[in-house]
């Protein structure tokens, strides 16, 4: 792939999940803590196939929760670079519940998380290249 665009378009990581009693609190809602989990694994896929290289999570930032994700939903979790830098990039994670018996579908949880690439000493080096 020659250009960054075409390497953020080849990256975009989208993964599905069925909502089960195990990921869910006392409100029988997803957690958020699983809510979380699951975004910081599918923008880890995606800052990997972006980059090919290690990363790491440096940080995470603004995840807004809109609307609760009920036990028995479908979500599914889409990962897209959506800033790079020197060094690191940062992803976009939206996630949209299904009704499983439905054809309704809303956007419900939206999150940023920054990677940085990392050498085998665990050193800052180039996203790309």
């Amino acid at each position: 792939m020659s250009t960054t665009e075409e390497l953020i378009n080849a990256s975009e990581t989208r993964i599905f999940k069925a909502i089960f009693p195990n990921t869910t609190n006392h409100y029988n809602t997803l957690f958020g803590g699983t809510a979380l989990a699951m975004m910081d694994e599918a923008s880890f896929i995606c800052a990997t196939r972006f980059s090919r290289k290690k990363v790491v999570t440096i940080s995470t930032d603004k995840i807004d929760f809109e609307k609760p994700i009920p036990e028995g939903s479908i979500v599914e979790l889409i990962a897209r670079i959506f800033e790079v830098g020197t060094t690191s990039c940062t992803v976009k994670v939206d996630i949209f519940m299904e009704n499983m018996y439905s054809y309704k579908r809303e956007l419900t949880v939206t999150g940023f998380f920054k990677f940085v690439a990392v050498n085998t000493e665990m050193k800052p080096i180039s996203i790309l290249g």
